[in-house]
């Protein structure tokens, strides 16, 4: 009799009948399941049992990114008009496309120190071939990545085959890769880039045709309703729980609103950058990868675990190999992007603060440096977190020491946040 009692009873009809004994005993909880069941109010009680548990997602830097636009707006009328967004969003893309391939090593829970100098030889690796020596644009700017994706394999091989810590063969890589791009650049130091070129056009090109931006807004919004009803129909095939149709809706109202505002705010001003264009692709693609493929999963479990990765039957040393040279893939197209934005190759190429900001922006925007936990769009948050920083001081005349002052000071603040959500999810069960 006890056992028939315990099968006739669907594990749904628990959830909705006592809420109060799922809460007591803190399990974890589809919020499909409990929007399908409960409506909004069931959605909202998972809301509530994950900020307790310390699973706060992207909150924080959402937050912290409207304060700092109220903050700069409030100084100075001219932050939110549209062509500053504008520049702001054209100037992280570099940087952003850096801290992609930082977000690919954080997961590992590594690091890539190596980042800044392999995207500045990847720009010198473009100039002295296409200028210099006469190689078309195409050819020089595909070796120039596959440059980057070299350096990032051999600290791959380094790490994951030899042994050697991350953080030293990246380190002795950043200071060899900066000395390789110093000798190739030769004694001159500067090499200028044709303006009308392809990889200054990177930067400077802009689809001035008001349907460019719209259509992209439009693209986005069908890609993301289609996505995520194709998801659904297939967790309901498969009788798992899925998002009601109404969430659906509603999350793809809001995603347009937000995406037909940006595409207004461009249109305002040159119209849609293609710096952009790309980088909004390159999300999505990655984003693809890491949350929907088998490859991506290896990598989230290395993150939690390498030896129980090992045991289950996963290649730790190929897949560490591969991510180090897709970090320094994506160094190679960053320098690109900041080599089209000054229209030149030089010495200084790849140094500066440009490492620090890269590792900051994948962690400011939500990856944890435990490794585990984050996805390529924490990039972009991260990456509009410091360059909004910058371009509102600046627009202030406050001097960069303070500018690296309060970027480091956002940085030890999300650290920390990571750090304590971290030891919250280890309390409640969840880590």
């Amino acid at each position: 009799m006890s056992s028939i009692d315990k099968t006739s009873t669907p594990p749904e009809k628990h959830i909705v009948e006592n809420p109060e004994a799922a809460s007591g005993a803190d399990v974890a909880v589809d919020p499909r399941l409990l929007v399908r069941e409960r409506g909004f109010a069931g959605y909202l009680t998972e809301f509530k049992r994950k900020m307790k548990a310390g699973d706060l997602g992207s909150i924080p830097v959402v937050i912290g990114l409207a304060v700092i636009w109220i903050i700069f707006q409030s100084l100075n009328s001219n932050f939110l008009t549209a062509g500053n967004l504008s520049d702001i969003s054209v100037a992280m893309v570099g940087t952003g496309m850096i801290a992609v391939g930082i977000v690919f090593v954080l997961l590992l829970g590594e690091i890539d120190l190596s980042v800044g100098s392999v995207s500045g030889v990847a720009g010198a690796t473009f100039a002295v071939l296409n200028i210099t020596h006469g190689m078309t644009e195409w050819m020089a700017f595909v070796l120039a990545i596959l440059t980057g994706t070299a350096a990032g394999a051999i600290h791959g091989f380094f790490f994951a085959k030899i042994g050697v810590p991350a953080f030293a063969v990246t380190l002795a890589g950043l200071l060899f890769w900066n000395g390789f791009m110093l000798k190739i650049l030769g004694d001159n130091g500067t090499i200028n880039l044709n303006s009308d070129g392809l990889v200054a056009k990177l930067t400077s090109y802009y689809f001035s045709d008001v349907a460019a931006a719209y259509g992209l807004a439009v693209a986005v919004t069908v890609l993301y309703f289609v996505s995520s009803f194709l998801g659904n129909r297939r967790r309901e095939a498969a009788g798992v729980p899925s998002r009601p149709l109404s969430e659906t809706i509603l999350r793809t109202v809001l995603l347009a609103i937000v995406a037909f505002a940006v595409a207004a705010v461009y249109n305002q001003y040159k119209g849609l950058p293609l710096a952009v264009v790309v980088f909004i692709g390159i999300l999505l693609i990655t984003d693809f990868v890491l949350r929907r493929t088998p490859y991506g999963r290896k990598i989230f479990a290395l993150g939690g675990s390498v030896e129980a990765s090992r045991r289950a039957g996963i290649n730790v040393e190929t897949v560490r190999i591969s991510v180090f040279a897709i970090s320094g893939t994506f160094a190679a197209v960053g320098g690109l992007f900041i080599a089209s934005k000054i229209a030149s190759a030089n010495q200084g190429a790849g140094g500066g603060d440009l490492l620090m900001n890269a590792i900051a922006a994948a962690v400011i925007g939500g990856t944890s440096l435990f490794g585990g936990r984050g996805r390529t769009w924490n990039a972009l948050l991260g990456v509009l977190v410091i360059v909004s920083i910058q371009y509102g001081l600046a627009l202030e005349g406050i001097a960069s020491p303070v500018q690296y002052m309060i970027t480091g000071g956002v940085l030890l603040a999300t650290v920390v946040i990571d750090a304590i959500t971290r030891k919250t999810q280890k309390t409640a069960g969840r880590a």
